[in-house]
């Protein structure tokens, strides 16, 4: 997946936003919340999502992938796919959903009706 990719997969999830901050980083959100970051790695792309504790310590030992830079040094559970080996395009945007609907539930109920999700 390159950057395109991963904005057009993004923009298709409901109710999400999308602002460029932290030296051009394409940061996506749903209701206010980040769950997903295009950012760059040596010139290259690299995909930061969230994930369940469980996937943290299978997903962590992949090549390609590790826990992602600053979130993860705070104790949370983000992971970055940084290099070729990760995630194929389909397993990535699995957990891209995965991410989406982590943050999606930790909204209140009321936001979430009112961003109808």
């Amino acid at each position: 997946m390159d950057r395109d990719g991963f904005n057009a997969f993004c923009k298709g999830l409901r109710a999400t936003s999308h602002v460029v901050q932290w030296g051009n980083s394409d940061v996506w959100k749903v209701g206010g919340k980040v769950f997903a970051i295009c950012g760059w790695n040596d010139g290259k792309d690299a995909f930061t999502f969230k994930v369940s504790p469980l996937a943290f310590e299978v997903l962590s030992d992949y090549p390609g992938i590790r826990p992602a830079p600053y979130l993860a040094s705070r104790g949370f559970k983000w992971l970055q796919q940084y290099q070729e080996g990760g995630l194929s395009n389909a397993a990535l945007q699995e957990h891209l959903v995965a991410s989406y609907d982590l943050v999606k539930q930790g909204l209140t109920k009321k936001l979430r009706a009112e961003l109808g999700i």
